[in-house]
């Protein structure tokens, strides 16, 4: 998702710099908030901009302008590329398990894989189905089941799902069973689903304490004391 294409960010930024954050960008799905040279426009023009300003209106600005704007180049990009890809990485890994159950049950109706994707995509309306549904478009131009879903990986940021799809199109390339792949496919995210919810059922006593040496220590603190300080005000 570059957008339309900039002479001045093309001579400021190498292509390969240009091409990586467009690949970051791309793996943000429906995350993305703007396209690639609209990003690369906005963080160069507030970066400038900050600089200017802290440079002219800030005492010392000509010790703290350098510093403070490298840190926000670099906050910019984590704020609009990282931290929403790591929500969407958790967003396809939840998707995941549903999406390949009834995958799974469609292809033990005996349909094969690119019609079982044809109708998971249809009854299913997830992040990660949309990503299999482009997929599918993509073969009305010539790719075959198996470059399409190569291209896909391209765009999944999630570890997880990408080993799937690679054993997936491992298994239907070579002509082993599919079903016995997803089902150890399946068996492994339901694992992993379980180890997830006990590492945040873990937490939770940490969480307590937190929020019982903030809170209530305090006030139980204030219960006992409290006569005994409103005798020595009196």
């Amino acid at each position: 998702m570059k957008g339309k294409s900039n002479g001045i960010i093309d001579r400021i930024y190498r292509k390969k710099d240009i091409d990586r954050v467009s690949a970051k960008i791309e793996m943000l799905g429906s995350f993305a908030k703007m396209d690639t040279y609209t990003f690369l426009n906005i963080r160069l023009i507030s970066t400038i901009v900050l600089f200017l300003v802290l440079l002219y209106f800030m005492e010392y600005g000509y010790l703290f302008a350098p510093f403070i704007t490298v840190l926000y180049y670099y906050f910019f990009g984590h704020m609009y590329i990282s931290e929403p890809m790591k929500k969407r990485v958790k967003q396809l890994d939840r998707d995941a398990l549903y999406f390949f159950e009834i995958l799974t049950l469609t292809l033990e109706s005996g349909r094969d894989l690119e019609h079982s994707l044809e109708v998971t995509v249809a009854n299913v309306d997830t992040e990660l189905s949309k990503e299999f549904e482009r997929a599918l478009y993509e073969m009305n131009f010539g790719k075959t089941l198996i470059e399409a879903l190569n291209d896909m990986k391209k765009r999944i940021p999630s570890e997880t799902v990408n080993n799937i799809i690679l054993n997936m199109t491992q298994t239907d390339l070579f002509g082993n069973s599919i079903l016995d792949t997803m089902y150890h496919q399946i068996s492994f995210l339901r694992d992993k689903r379980i180890l997830e919810i006990r590492g945040e059922i873990n937490k939770i006593p940490n969480k307590v304490s937190i929020i019982s040496v903030v809170f209530v220590v305090p006030l139980i603190l204030l219960m006992i004391l409290g006569p005994f300080i409103i005798n020595l005000l009196a």
